[in-house]
C-alpha cells in the first residue's frame, strides 16, 4: 500500500503597501499565492505579507 502524497510548499514575504493593499493582494492571488497573515514591519506604517503556494510535484 502506498502513502498518501506529502503536500510541499513554496513560501513568499513581500512587503504590503497600506494604501494600495488590495492590489496588491489580488495581484499575488491571480499568481496562484495564498495569504497566509501580516505582520507589522520595522515600522508602524510598514506591513510584510506571508504567502504560500503548493510547488507542483
Amino acid at each position: 500500500m502506498s502513502s498518501p502524497a506529502i503536500a510541499r510548499w513554496e513560501y513568499l514575504t513581500a512587503p504590503l503597501l497600506i494604501h494600495n493593499t488590495k492590489a496588491i493582494l489580488d495581484n499575488f492571488g491571480r499568481d496562484g499565492w495564498e495569504l497566509v497573515t501580516v505582520t507589522s514591519g520595522a515600522n508602524a506604517e510598514q506591513l510584510v505579507a506571508f504567502f504560500k503556494r503548493p510547488v507542483a510535484q
